[in-house]
């Protein structure tokens, strides 16, 4: 996987069923299974930092769980 692009798996986020959960871009926008991944490309980054920036969406709230 290349730099320009964002994995983002509930499997491995910290917040994974906490309230922050609830209120995360990726269940807003895709409403996916809870198990699958998200992938986003560069344009779908751009776009949503522009977004966020405007104020439109709050940022991606995935951290990466730490063992």
């Amino acid at each position: 996987m290349d730099d320009s692009t964002l994995t983002v798996s509930c499997n491995d986020c910290e917040f994974d069923g906490t309230e922050t959960c609830n209120d995360c871009v990726v269940n807003f926008l895709l409403g996916r299974d809870p198990q699958d991944a998200v992938i986003f490309d560069a344009d779908d980054a751009r776009a949503l930092r522009l977004l966020n920036g405007a104020g439109l969406i709050p940022t991606i709230r995935h951290r990466k769980r730490v063992s």
